[in-house]
């Protein structure tokens, strides 16, 4: 994917304010970064900042469905009958190729994230969600509890890539794609474990289901001894 095939029309607010900041976190500092500084850069109005957007969290979740919208609509025309570690692959370098353009923007924000622990949890659920749909672009199940753990899973194994890219400045990326495919292949093991897990103890969720489902009986039942005592009782009374 190239920088044209993602470029912003002139008329788009918001989307010369997603690369206005992208451009300046490439310049200095994400923390550094005011809403005036992005707005002057995106030569737009703070009351057309304000309509667009709340603060600058909000762009980057802006940006980052930016980059889904690119990767989504993208093909994977042959991929169909190939194992999903390799159509996740072919998935997670086209969402590379989409963030090439700003590629120093994104490393500006990544090392933000190291020193902010808030960021990074806010940076770590929009993360979720692309993942969601990265995962579903490559035609793997992402529902229930081993898909919670694949998606926490491929966000942390992103990142590792994220982090050999920024660096990887060879023709074809072969660092990157050594690091992707190792990642994919340690997340592929661990996926299976996790799955293996989930069958061989998927009786005992069942049985903890029933029991903690069922009516309680204790609630309805009436002590015998105390049956006896308001019946004698009763007795003495008649």
């Amino acid at each position: 994917m190239t920088e044209a095939a993602i470029s912003t029309p002139p008329h788009d607010v918001r989307g010369k304010i997603v690369d206005a900041l992208m451009e300046l976190a490439a310049e200095r500092r994400f923390e550094d970064i005011s809403i005036t500084d992005i707005a002057t850069h995106a030569g737009v109005s703070l009351a057309d900042f304000r309509d667009a957007f709340p603060s600058k969290g909000a762009i980057l979740g802006a940006f980052n469905r930016r980059i889904d919208r690119a990767v989504l609509t993208g093909s994977s025309d042959g991929l169909e009958g190939e194992p999903a570690k390799e159509r996740l692959f072919d998935v997670l370098m086209r969402r590379l190729d989409a963030m090439a353009p700003w590629r120093e923007g994104v490393r500006a924000v990544a090392e933000w994230a190291r020193r902010d622990p808030l960021g990074a949890a806010a940076l770590n659920r929009e993360a979720l969600n692309s993942m969601r749909f990265m995962l579903e672009a490559a035609g793997i199940e992402s529902e229930g509890a081993v898909g919670a753990l694949k998606l926490q899973g491929l966000v942390i194994a992103f990142g590792r890539v994220l982090d050999v890219w920024f660096h990887d400045d060879a023709a074809g990326f072969p660092a990157t794609m050594a690091a992707m495919d190792r990642e994919l292949t340690r997340g592929e093991m661990l996926v299976g474990r996790a799955e293996d897990l989930h069958r061989l103890t998927s009786p005992l969720r069942a049985l903890a289901r029933a029991v903690f489902n069922a009516p309680f009986a204790g609630a309805r039942r009436r002590d015998p001894v105390d049956d006896g005592d308001a019946s004698e009782g009763g007795q003495r009374h008649a």
